[in-house]
C-alpha cells in the first residue's frame, strides 16, 4: 500500500523512478547530489516506492526535540560528526547482524557545496563486504531512483572514477550547492593501484 501510494504521489508531482536495485539484500545508497531541504522527503518516497526500509544517516542535532522520534521511525541513525573515530567499523559491524540492510548516506554530506565528496559511505561498503548502489535525485530531468550498482575492489580511485561518471549528467535541485564527485585532497595524485592514504 505505501508503496503504491510513494508511485503514485511521485508520479503527481511529475517524478519518474529508476528502479536498479541490487541483487543483494543489503547494500549501501550513495544519496546524492544534496542541495536542499526538499531532498529528504522526496528521497523517502523514493525509498518506499523502491519497496525499501532504508536506514539513513543524519546529524545528531536532528534527532533532538519533538520530532527526533519521528526521524528514528523513518529509519534515521543520528552521527555525532565531531567524532570521527569507529563509525565506519561499527557500521560495517551492523551489516553482519542483519539478514538485511539498505543504509542510505548523502556522500556531500551537507546541503552547502563541498571541494569533495566524504568517503565513508565506500569504506562501509568495502569494509562490510557489500554492493553500493548508486542513488540520485535528478531535479533537472526529475528522474529519481537506483541506476547503478558498484562493487567496491578496494581501488578507491579506480571506482571513484565510475562513481563520478554516473552522476556526470544529474543535478540537484539548488546545481550552485552540487559538489564535485572527486576525492578529498589526501588522495589527490594518487593512481590507481597504489596504496590508499591512511583513512581517520
Amino acid at each position: 500500500m505505501l508503496k503504491k501510494l510513494s508511485l503514485l504521489v511521485l508520479s503527481l508531482l511529475g517524478w519518474q523512478l529508476e528502479s536498479k536495485l541490487p541483487d543483494e539484500k543489503k547494500f549501501v545508497i550513495i544519496g546524492a547530489f544534496h542541495t536542499s531541504n526538499w531532498d529528504f522527503p522526496l528521497g523517502i518516497l523514493g525509498m518506499w516506492a523502491l519497496g525499501l526500509k532504508a536506514s539513513w544517516v543524519g546529524k545528531h542535532t536532528l534527532f533532538r526535540g519533538p520530532l527526533g522520534p519521528l526521524f528514528k521511525l523513518l529509519g534515521g541513525i543520528p552521527v555525532d560528526r565531531t567524532v570521527h573515530t569507529g563509525f565506519i567499523q561499527r557500521v560495517a559491524e551492523l551489516y553482519k547482524t542483519r539478514a538485511q540492510m539498505a543504509l542510505t548516506i548523502a556522500a556531500e554530506g551537507t546541503r552547502s557545496r563541498t571541494e569533495h565528496w566524504k568517503t565513508g559511505f565506500y569504506f562501509i561498503a568495502h569494509e562490510a563486504g557489500v554492493p553500493i548502489a548508486l542513488g540520485y535525485l535528478d531535479y533537472g530531468n526529475k528522474r529519481l531512483g537506483v541506476g547503478a550498482t558498484l562493487y567496491p575492489g578496494g581501488d578507491i580511485v579506480k571506482d571513484f572514477e565510475k562513481i563520478r561518471e554516473f552522476y556526470r549528467d544529474k543535478s540537484g535541485l539548488r546545481p550552485e550547492n552540487q559538489g564535485p564527485v572527486i576525492l578529498p585532497p589526501k588522495y589527490s595524485g594518487k593512481r590507481a593501484g597504489e596504496p590508499e592514504p591512511e583513512r581517520n
